[in-house]
């Protein structure tokens, strides 16, 4: 699988210090003076395929099972994993919580959520929040994103022709190729209002005559409302990632309101316990603004999170823009661990996501 970039001279420092025996006693010496949550992102947990031959995109693929088991491990043995809702509760009774409280959490809602990540945490014992997209659990389609990525790896389109984007270049023929010119493609599609992302990716399936209606890929599929309450059955919860994973600031409000009340409203129909976490869909600092935090808040949920990169100091007072630290597959057990210990050294930005970095700032552009 491709990789994107080296951890650095921050990183390399914090893999020497996991290799040498030294992170657990600077995590405990870091523990005494800051008492920030650490909330952790995931997309997909499975096998890293061949980047030759897999038809959708590697960026999502968190970590394979091995490694995912490995991390929940070390969570269990070091930190305090806990649930948001526990830590919903604990922020509503003014209680400060444990040193290194770690959450775990998972956006968008890929079937193999259910299938491999879902066994592990219960083999382990730590719990998880798993915001699902609730219109593509209701139609079982791929997610639109996802399936931009596949359309422009597998067209027999001579050429991608964009005006929206102003991009009008020849495709070439050597995937690795076609999937930098996809990453480049979902960069600058957040640019534009979340209608017009759709109305590009749907003109691209009728032209491409590619249409994600009628598509049931194996490696695609968002999970299920029955295996959704299976994992809930087990201790696991769920949150909203919004109805159709539109940018919610970037919807007129009438609409943004809807689709957050709607997700809402489907898992409280659909679960057991009602839904009062929420992640906005993308996440950057150009998917949500006061107005979705305002409606988030107004809709009944009482914690949200975002994909800025960082981990928050004072949970009360972001509690509807929580930072979140996301794990990606190139990152080895070192990495992980030191990010997790002392995620000021190393907490590692997403561009791909266009998420913001520790603290707020601006990551990769």
């Amino acid at each position: 699988m491709t990789t994107r970039g080296a951890p650095g001279i921050r990183g390399r420092l914090g893999e020497l210090c996991y290799s040498s025996g030294l992170l657990h006693s600077l995590q405990r010496v870091r523990a005494w003076w800051q008492r920030d949550l650490r909330i952790l992102a995931y997309h997909r947990v499975m096998p890293l395929p061949d980047p030759d031959t897999y038809e959708f995109d590697l960026e999502l693929i968190s970590t394979p099972p091995a490694e995912f088991r490995e991390q929940m491990l070390r969570i269990k043995r070091y930190f305090r994993p806990m649930r948001l809702t526990d830590i919903v509760a604990a922020l509503d009774a003014g209680e400060a919580l444990p040193p290194d409280t770690v959450a775990v959490t998972f956006d968008d809602g890929y079937d193999d959520n259910y299938r491999i990540a879902a066994p592990i945490l219960d083999e382990v014992g730590v719990p998880a929040t798993f915001f699902v997209s609730t219109g593509h659990i209701d139609s079982g389609r791929p997610y639109a994103y996802d399936w931009l990525v596949h359309m422009i790896l597998l067209t027999r389109a001579e050429r991608l022709v964009l005006p929206e984007l102003g991009i009008d270049i020849a495709l070439p023929s050597v995937r690795a190729q076609r999937r930098r010119i996809a990453g480049n493609v979902l960069l600058r599609m957040k640019w534009l209002d979340a209608f017009g992302q759709s109305a590009m990716i749907a003109r691209l399936e009728a032209e491409w005559d590619m249409p994600s209606a009628q598509a049931r890929p194996v490696d695609c599929r968002p999970m299920t409302w029955a295996q959704a309450r299976e994992m809930e059955s087990a201790g696991l919860e769920f949150g909203s990632h919004g109805v159709h994973h539109r940018m919610l600031a970037r919807l007129p409000q009438d609409e943004m309101v809807r689709e957050i009340r709607e997700s809402k409203a489907t898992l409280d129909r659909e679960l057991r316990n009602p839904a009062i976490l929420m992640s906005y869909p993308v996440g950057g600092d150009r998917a949500y603004n006061d107005a979705v935090v305002d409606a988030t808040r107004n809709a009944g949920f009482q914690l949200a999170c975002s994909y800025v990169c960082g981990t928050n100091a004072e949970p009360s007072e972001n509690r509807y823009s929580l930072y979140r630290l996301p794990v990606e597959s190139n990152m080895g057990p070192g990495w992980f661990a030191a990010m997790l210990a002392l995620p000021q050294l190393m907490s590692y930005p997403t561009a791909a996501h266009q998420a913001t970095g520790p603290a707020g700032q601006p990551c990769s552009p």
